[in-house]
């Protein structure tokens, strides 16, 4: 059973707890992040959702999912890429893009960016979520957009994350 956080709609903890697949209150949100990774050469690393997934099977989408009660946004953003893909990130690499309130979901939505040039290796994930990863170009990742293939809320890519420029040497 996965447990969440309710914030009210200006982000405040209401110390509300929520189980994950029960509907939400009125009025009450939970956190989840996006995650994207990439490397010096300017990939950024995407993973396709395993066949058992209940939304978007098999389609292509970057890391992410819900935080988890008495997490940060951070510290769940690190979570679930190891959870996903296997990778521990330091959390004091990770640099938040933006934030938003979704209405449609009763979320609020925190993108993190990190670089990372190491190997991933799916036998190092703690979860079943991911069928496959590769590193793509942000034309590559266009692409899959535009065919159908990368989850259609991840358009937010091409305005708010490649233009940060976060790579150190």
């Amino acid at each position: 059973m996965e447990l969440w956080d309710l914030y009210t709609r200006n982000r405040e903890l209401t110390g509300e707890e929520h189980i994950r697949g029960s509907k939400l209150p009125k009025n009450r949100y939970h956190l989840v992040v996006h995650v994207w990774i990439v490397n010096k050469e300017g990939k950024y690393l995407i993973s396709q959702r395993d066949a058992s997934r209940p939304t978007f099977p098999l389609m292509w989408e970057c890391v992410g999912g819900s935080v988890l009660k008495g997490e940060t946004s951070l510290r769940g953003a690190v979570r679930e890429v190891k959870e996903e893909v296997g990778i521990d990130l330091p959390p004091e690499t990770g640099v938040l893009v933006c934030s938003e309130i979704r209405e449609e979901f009763n979320d609020f939505k925190d993108v993190w960016l990190f670089q990372y040039d190491g190997d991933v290796n799916l036998a190092n994930a703690t979860e079943k979520e991911v069928a496959d990863v590769k590193w793509m170009t942000p034309d590559e990742i266009r692409k899959y957009l535009n065919e159908g293939r990368l989850v259609n809320t991840l358009s937010y890519f091409f305005k708010e994350v490649i233009n940060k420029k976060i790579y150190k040497e």
